[in-house]
């Protein structure tokens, strides 16, 4: 009978171990005390958290990813001319960051940074460049194969005076990188070619997809089967839909995450769409501070089904938990991340009452435990 109730109770706690993730955040450093990036223990059933581990003294670490063996981490450290990208061991049992090296960004104001296994390539908003870096066998990054510096602007003059590089994307394919400029009101399609010994032509322009003048395009999303993508206009909250077969892109839609009658200030931040294909999620910073849900239909049309508060101001990115049951916003301005739960059958969200306190969240990404 003993050894009966060891069995179960041995069979609960491995159960409750596969439950488990690491929640990695990327903070500013230079709002309030931070030590950058932070690595919280997740369930996904319960959505509980704890603080594991955190980096020491990192700056201005908005954006991160994990490579896909999951033993490094990527930063961008946001710093003005001073800007530099970070390579770090990353273990991920106990969340513990090492700091491997880093290099300058190649461009003012780096926020958002992809890698695979080849390398790791960085947007600078400020600087409206486009940066490749190499990896070495040890995880770090090498110098800088290839910078490609946009040029241009669109009719906002005081948000679009310059090329302003917002997003870099792989395509499902891994064969493009997308990159959204919200400076010149442009999508540039790269060709990415990562086992090139030419570093002048790892990325070769491909196509540009011009957006509504004035929206300024910020970030993207694919959906699951790679048919459609969505794009994200920051400065005047549009939202639009793309077809994207064998290379070819054309537009399906074009909708907003502003509500009827909205007067205050836009600031439309973040895209994603759930694993299913059936729902896409957008937030909307300035005055609104919302969250917006959309179904997902076939053709690649959406319509809205739910609009709610984020619970606070800023909501920067935000990210689906590992079972999705969870959807949790990183509110940049009020100091907190907020826990949502979410109906995989609706799509809709509901406010937990959970949240983690912390200092200017910007980014947050999963990984497994192990």
């Amino acid at each position: 009978m003993k050894i009966a109730r060891l069995l179960i109770l041995l069979v609960c706690m491995s159960l409750h171990a596969q439950d488990n993730y690491n929640l990695i955040v990327g903070t500013y450093t230079n709002a309030c005390p931070s030590k950058g990036i932070y690595v919280y223990d997740f369930n996904a059933s319960t959505g509980e958290t704890k603080l594991k581990n955190t980096s020491e003294d990192v700056i201005n670490p908005s954006y991160v990813t994990v490579s896909g063996d999951n033993k490094f981490l990527y930063s961008v450290n946001e710093n003005g001319e001073e800007s530099t990208v970070s390579s770090f061991k990353y273990n991920a049992s106990t969340g513990k960051i090492e700091l491997i090296n880093k290099k300058d960004s190649k461009g003012a104001d780096p926020c958002y940074i992809i890698n695979d296994d080849k390398h790791v390539i960085v947007a600078n908003y400020s600087g409206g460049t486009i940066a490749v870096f190499g990896k070495d066998k040890h995880g770090g990054i090498t110098k800088a194969k290839q910078v490609i510096k946009h040029n241009g602007s669109s009719i906002n003059k005081q948000r679009q005076e310059s090329a302003h590089v917002h997003m870099v994307y792989f395509s499902p394919d891994k064969k493009y990188v997308f990159a959204n400029d919200l400076g010149t009101d442009k999508i540039y399609v790269y060709k990415y070619d990562k086992d090139t010994d030419d570093e002048d032509n790892i990325l070769i322009l491909a196509n540009t997809i011009d957006v509504k003048g004035g929206s300024g395009p910020r970030h993207l999303v694919f959906s699951p089967n790679g048919v459609f993508f969505y794009v994200l206009q920051e400065l005047d909250g549009t939202l639009t839909s793309y077809s994207y077969v064998k290379g070819k892109v054309e537009k399906v839609q074009e909708t907003t995450i502003v509500a009827n009658g909205f007067t205050g200030q836009t600031g439309a931040a973040d895209i994603h769409i759930s694993h299913d294909g059936k729902y896409l999620y957008a937030t909307n910073r300035g005055d609104a501070n919302t969250i917006t849900v959309f179904k997902v239909h076939a053709n690649g049309r959406i319509n809205q089904v739910q609009q709610i508060t984020t619970e606070g101001q800023g909501p920067r990115n935000f990210a689906f938990g590992p079972k999705e049951n969870y959807l949790l916003v990183a509110n940049q301005i009020s100091n907190d991340i907020i826990f949502f739960k979410r109906d995989k059958t609706t799509g809709l969200l509901t406010d937990t009452g959970k949240c983690i306190e912390l200092c200017s969240p910007v980014c947050l990404v999963f990984t497994p435990a192990k």
